[in-house]
């Protein structure tokens, strides 16, 4: 199954822009809140309806503005699961499971039953979604898209609403589940790290436009925008400057950097992940580190640093306990890794 999305929509503050195609895959569009990730989504889903353009599963048309074509959600086979689940609140298990079968009374109990049975239902069949905690509901919710035989399966922040120890229950359920779905997925987050265990490919958006669509190996690799560099984590961002080649001058930590690779005529940023320095001597981009400020972190300590008599922008760098409580801090040497510089163009 694949999903051919090309859409245009005014949003006031900005304009959705949107063209894409999803195939066998888990999709993710990842993004700030407000770019317009799950406005996206409404549009597939046909509760909005966008101003212009094309969305298409495989040889069926969605909308085609042209065409005047315009499917109403129930005839589009897409299961959208909200970020509140959407259950029926009047109605128990079975009975939101049911509600979207087609056929007859006893097609209806078959896959009812299958569905309850899959998603490890049994025993909730007659309680009410308040009845249920949250990864329930949302086991009910998954159950009730896939009975109504959907063709494209669509997830908009699905872990929003759980505790950080229910939020993993469910993601490991949810990944168990996406492995036997063999259709495509769309999956909309902000979050880093949920994306990078769930999905195949992303697509980082920015201000209604994909900035980029990548493996997620590639994306985090190289991120090469300055929407994938902050949305893959990467904390030490700055403006830059080409001087040859291999070297840029990282204006904001007042660093002259020398990269593995040709510097593009274009570059305006570069970055630096925050866990990436190395303590190895005499190594290239090394300067001597003054300690601007230290915060203890559950597992690790984060340390502001700055190259020494420079007053410029802090760097982050974050490191194990029992790594910084062993260091000598009295004169601290690092380096930055040819290899681990980010360098962007926008």
């Amino acid at each position: 199954m694949a999903l051919s999305v090309d859409i245009k929509k005014n949003l006031g503050d900005f304009d959705l822009n949107i063209k894409f195609r999803a195939d066998q895959e888990v999709l993710a569009l990842l993004g700030a809140s407000g770019c317009g990730k799950s406005m996206t989504l409404k549009c597939i889903a046909g509760i909005e309806t966008p101003d212009c353009g094309v969305i298409k599963l495989d040889d069926h048309v969605l909308f085609d503005s042209e065409r005047k074509i315009n499917l109403p959600p129930q005839k589009r086979k897409v299961g959208y699961l909200f970020q509140n689940y959407a259950l029926f609140p009047n109605m128990t298990v079975v009975e939101n499971i049911a509600f979207v079968v087609q056929g007859t009374k006893q097609e209806k109990r078959k896959v009812v039953t299958e569905k309850v049975k899959m998603f490890c239902l049994e025993g909730l069949e007659h309680l009410y979604p308040l009845q249920l905690s949250g990864g329930q509901q949302q086991r009910v919710a998954f159950a009730r898209i896939l009975a109504s035989e959907t063709k494209l399966l669509m997830l908009d922040e699905p872990f929003s609403a759980l505790d950080s120890y229910l939020k993993w229950q469910v993601e490991q359920e949810l990944t168990s589940l996406l492995e036997n779905y063999n259709r495509a997925t769309l999956f909309v987050s902000h979050n880093r790290d949920e994306v990078y265990r769930i999905c195949d490919r992303i697509a980082v958006m920015s201000n209604g436009n994909i900035d980029t669509i990548r493996t997620k190996h590639d994306l985090f690799e190289s991120p090469e925008t300055l929407a994938g560099t902050i949305l893959t984590g990467c904390k030490n961002i700055s403006t830059a400057k080409k001087i040859n080649d291999h070297i840029v001058f990282a204006e904001e930590w007042g660093l002259q950097l020398q990269v593995d690779r040709p510097v593009p005529d274009n570059v305006q940023y570069v970055g630096f992940r925050a866990h990436f320095f190395s303590f190895t001597k005499h190594e290239k981009n090394e300067f001597e580190a003054e300690i601007v400020k230290v915060v203890e972190d559950t597992f690790s300590f984060i340390v502001m640093i700055r190259p020494k008599g420079l007053d410029v922008t802090p760097l982050r760098w974050e490191l194990e306990k029992a790594q910084w409580q062993s260091l000598d801090k009295t004169k601290l040497f690092l380096s930055i890794p040819e290899d681990k510089i980010i360098l962007m163009k926008k």
